[in-house]
């Protein structure tokens, strides 16, 4: 950065930070929003997810499920760290929130955060046995990847490089989700299948977010965002209509 540079305008312009010294306190606060909604949502899927692994049609189908349990949480942990370095209590982080608390079935709280932690609002509604499960891990996974997309460009390296190392990790569990459709749907249990690709794919949907071209226009300038939610999620919309039609069922 030149020294007649401003932080402001260095991020502006692409520029990057890497050290929690030189973050501005706006910048900072925003990060660690970042960083956290990723760290709970992996902790609270991994939890939800681990519950269903005993339902598994077979011990595959269990041993894939218990891996991406394991993966979700090293890639909170690969992002809690980093929240370490900006003086987060990680130990007490990991062990304090209710990361298996869920709402009704039923429930609609759109975008509304839970009242314990900073997960993503989809996070907060049970799963209903297997091929819920995998539905569930289809849809969120295709759309995380799209998401991790957009977090693997942020302006704070070691961040943008812990996301680069998780984003082909969380594909894979997305195309695990989708082999397991496939063989779910050999076993001809396609009305089940598409009434939880009715039930999840609004609250997949809300997890890119509002529209609030303000709020956008702000983590731009500080190189926090690139893509607004909007495209975010038309591009998920077309991806997963797409492979849902391949499958025989049609998008929510």
């Amino acid at each position: 950065m030149a020294e007649d540079m401003s932080i402001q305008n260095y991020l502006a312009e692409g520029g990057m930070l890497t050290n929690p010294a030189n973050v501005p306190p706006r910048y900072r606060a925003e990060l660690l929003k970042l960083m956290a909604t990723f760290v709970d949502s992996e902790l609270a899927g991994a939890a939800g997810f681990a519950d269903i692994i005993n339902d598994g049609p077979g011990i595959k189908e269990r041993i894939a499920a218990a891996k991406i349990v394991l993966e979700k949480t090293d890639n909170a942990d690969k992002v809690l760290r980093i929240m370490g370095d900006f003086g987060a209590d990680t130990v007490r982080y990991a062990n304090h929130h209710p990361w298996t608390a869920r709402l009704s079935r039923e429930a609609d709280i759109g975008t509304t955060r839970s009242e314990h932690d900073m997960r993503l609002a989809v996070f907060n509604y049970p799963l209903e046995g297997w091929g819920d499960a995998v539905v569930m891990n289809l849809l969120m996974g295709r759309a995380v990847t799209i998401q991790l997309g957009e977090l693997r460009r942020v302006s704070y390296q070691p961040l943008a490089e812990a996301f680069r190392a998780i984003a082909p990790i969380e594909a894979h569990h997305a195309e695990l989700a989708e082999e397991g459709m496939t063989r779910l749907l050999e076993d001809g249990d396609k009305t089940a299948l598409q009434a939880s690709v009715n039930y999840w794919w609004p609250r997949v949907a809300v997890s890119f977010g509002t529209t609030d071209s303000e709020k956008f226009d702000s983590l731009k300038a500080m190189g926090l965002r690139h893509e607004t939610n909007e495209t975010l999620r038309e591009r998920w919309e077309a991806d997963m209509a797409e492979r849902l039609t391949k499958l025989g069922l049609s998008a929510g």
